[in-house]
Protein backbone atom coordinates (compact mmCIF):
# COMPACT_ATOMS: atom_id res chain seq x y z
CA UNK A 1 0.00 0.00 0.00
CA UNK A 2 1.43 3.23 -0.91
CA UNK A 3 0.19 6.89 0.21
CA UNK A 4 -2.07 9.13 -2.04
CA UNK A 5 0.32 11.45 -4.43
CA UNK A 6 -1.74 14.18 -3.70
CA UNK A 7 -1.75 14.48 0.07
CA UNK A 8 1.06 16.80 1.11
CA UNK A 9 2.30 17.29 4.75
CA UNK A 10 0.69 20.38 6.37
CA UNK A 11 3.35 22.87 7.42
CA UNK A 12 3.37 24.09 10.65
CA UNK A 13 2.22 27.34 11.00
CA UNK A 14 3.91 29.99 13.56
CA UNK A 15 2.18 30.76 16.45
CA UNK A 16 0.91 34.43 17.08
CA UNK A 17 0.75 34.62 20.56
CA UNK A 18 4.43 35.19 20.74
CA UNK A 19 3.89 38.51 19.01
CA UNK A 20 0.50 39.02 20.77
CA UNK A 21 2.59 39.02 24.00
CA UNK A 22 5.43 41.81 22.99
CA UNK A 23 2.81 44.20 22.11
CA UNK A 24 2.80 46.13 24.93
CA UNK A 25 6.11 46.42 26.91
CA UNK A 26 6.60 44.95 30.47
CA UNK A 27 8.37 46.30 32.82
CA UNK A 28 11.30 44.00 34.80
CA UNK A 29 10.65 42.51 38.09
CA UNK A 30 13.05 44.94 39.43
CA UNK A 31 11.18 47.85 38.68
CA UNK A 32 7.73 46.41 39.45
CA UNK A 33 9.01 45.48 43.27
CA UNK A 34 10.29 49.33 43.38
CA UNK A 35 7.24 50.38 42.57
CA UNK A 36 5.06 48.41 44.91
CA UNK A 37 7.29 49.67 47.25
CA UNK A 38 6.37 52.98 47.01
CA UNK A 39 4.21 54.92 49.71
CA UNK A 40 0.61 55.24 48.75
CA UNK A 41 0.64 58.97 48.29
CA UNK A 42 3.34 58.92 45.76
CA UNK A 43 1.25 56.93 43.75
CA UNK A 44 -0.13 58.70 40.34
CA UNK A 45 -4.12 57.92 39.41
CA UNK A 46 -3.92 56.28 36.07
CA UNK A 47 -4.25 57.98 33.18
CA UNK A 48 -6.70 58.00 30.26
CA UNK A 49 -5.08 56.58 27.08
CA UNK A 50 -6.81 55.21 23.66
CA UNK A 51 -3.87 53.19 23.48
CA UNK A 52 -4.12 51.18 26.09
CA UNK A 53 -7.10 48.37 26.92
CA UNK A 54 -10.16 49.91 29.06
CA UNK A 55 -8.72 53.14 28.31
CA UNK A 56 -5.99 52.42 30.75
CA UNK A 57 -7.91 52.30 33.77
CA UNK A 58 -7.67 48.75 34.65
CA UNK A 59 -4.01 47.45 35.73
CA UNK A 60 -2.89 45.15 37.89
CA UNK A 61 0.77 46.33 39.41
CA UNK A 62 2.36 42.83 40.27
CA UNK A 63 1.87 41.64 36.84
CA UNK A 64 1.99 45.01 35.14
CA UNK A 65 -0.88 44.32 33.02
CA UNK A 66 -3.97 46.32 31.37
CA UNK A 67 -7.25 45.06 31.28
CA UNK A 68 -10.55 46.09 29.38
CA UNK A 69 -12.85 46.10 31.94
CA UNK A 70 -13.45 45.33 35.79
CA UNK A 71 -14.62 41.66 35.60
CA UNK A 72 -11.78 40.44 33.70
CA UNK A 73 -9.35 42.09 35.41
CA UNK A 74 -11.13 40.61 38.42
CA UNK A 75 -10.92 37.03 37.01
CA UNK A 76 -6.92 37.64 36.77
CA UNK A 77 -6.69 38.30 40.17
CA UNK A 78 -7.39 34.62 40.86
CA UNK A 79 -5.45 33.08 38.49
CA UNK A 80 -2.44 30.77 39.34
CA UNK A 81 0.16 33.14 37.57
CA UNK A 82 -1.02 36.72 39.31
CA UNK A 83 -0.94 34.69 43.14
CA UNK A 84 2.89 33.00 42.20
CA UNK A 85 3.21 36.86 40.72
CA UNK A 86 1.69 38.41 44.11
CA UNK A 87 4.24 35.84 46.24
CA UNK A 88 7.23 36.84 44.02
CA UNK A 89 6.80 40.81 44.80
CA UNK A 90 6.06 40.21 48.32
CA UNK A 91 9.21 37.99 48.82
CA UNK A 92 13.18 39.28 49.35
CA UNK A 93 13.81 41.62 46.10
CA UNK A 94 14.31 40.58 42.53
CA UNK A 95 18.57 40.46 41.54
CA UNK A 96 18.78 44.31 39.54
CA UNK A 97 20.79 45.51 36.88
CA UNK A 98 23.28 46.48 39.59
CA UNK A 99 23.49 43.10 40.75
CA UNK A 100 24.50 41.62 37.13
CA UNK A 101 26.72 44.22 36.21
CA UNK A 102 28.94 42.99 39.44
CA UNK A 103 28.52 39.33 39.35
CA UNK A 104 29.86 39.74 35.46
CA UNK A 105 32.75 41.95 37.42
CA UNK A 106 31.94 45.23 35.63
CA UNK A 107 30.62 47.03 39.08
CA UNK A 108 32.87 48.23 41.92
CA UNK A 109 34.78 45.72 43.29
CA UNK A 110 34.08 44.35 46.52
CA UNK A 111 36.90 44.53 48.89
CA UNK A 112 35.93 43.98 52.23
CA UNK A 113 34.32 46.40 54.72
CA UNK A 114 37.05 48.39 55.77
CA UNK A 115 38.04 49.46 52.73
CA UNK A 116 34.63 50.42 51.29
CA UNK A 117 33.89 52.85 54.37
CA UNK A 118 36.95 54.52 53.59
Amino acid sequence: MGRCPTRKVKKRRLSHKTARRDKFEVKGDDLVYTELRKPETETKPLELSEDLPGMGQFYCLHCDRYFCNVSVRDDHFKTKKHKKRVKLMNGPAPHSQLDADLAAGMGMPDNGPKLMAA
